[in-house]
């Protein structure tokens, strides 16, 4: 569609002409269904269309977690990879060195960081209701801001992980406080907790999931 607008006199004599073309393209961008699917832009197989591969992959993430979780779903897009990735997600769940409000507390700094919707959303629920964390605390971990712990454990967890997250040096003194707390075998699980939700987060952001999806029920 092309759009004259006519523009006041400048004083020069001129007649100013704007043209606009919008086009039916872009309209059809902004609203178009089709660039949304079951669970933000992924588009889930159901359980009788998944190829042998994605069901190995699916059966595989019951077994090990008891369903399948949010970042999981958009995972069976990859068999191969899902099937790597499983059994870490279940190792946090399980084994893990650190306690489930440790865990929570690094989960909650990083998927804050990460600004994602969905993840922020369901661990705030999950660090209250499951790691019995202080509301205002995990908020002030969402949001980044200042907080403390009376627990030892948990507030070293708290430092190291904003360490972390801030791309910040963690000092020595940090680190000894960290090793005697938590020893090697639970630093490296902070850290690698903070990598594993950062892998849910870059996979959320692509897939722009928002706060309320809830996907297929299987």
């Amino acid at each position: 569609m092309l759009v004259t607008i006519e523009k006041p006199d400048d004083g020069h004599g001129h007649l100013w002409a704007v043209k606009r073309h919008i086009t039916n393209r872009k309209r059809q961008t902004v609203s178009n269904t089709s660039d949304f699917g079951t669970f933000g832009r992924f588009v889930e197989k159901p359980l009788g269309e998944m190829s042998p591969e994605m069901r190995e992959a699916y059966e595989l993430t019951r077994k090990l977690r008891g369903f399948v979780p949010g970042p999981h779903k958009i995972w069976l897009a990859n068999p191969a990879l899902s099937k790597t990735i499983v059994p870490t997600g279940a190792y946090f769940q399980r084994e893990s060195t650190l306690t489930k409000a440790e865990i929570e507390i690094a989960t909650n700094i990083v998927n804050g960081r990460w600004r994602s919707p969905y993840a922020s959303y369901e661990h705030e629920i999950i660090g209250e209701h499951d790691g019995h964390l202080d509301p205002r605390h995990v908020q002030a971990l969402i949001a980044g801001l200042p907080t403390s712990f009376d627990d030892p454990r948990q507030q070293v967890v708290y430092e190291l992980a904003s360490a972390l997250v801030a791309a910040r040096l963690v000092p020595l003194g940090l680190y000894r406080r960290a090793n005697e707390l938590l020893g090697d075998a639970g630093i490296v699980d902070v850290a690698v907790l903070l990598g594993w939700f950062t892998m849910v987060c870059m996979t959320l952001g692509a897939f722009d999931v928002p706060a309320n999806a809830e996907g297929l029920d299987q």
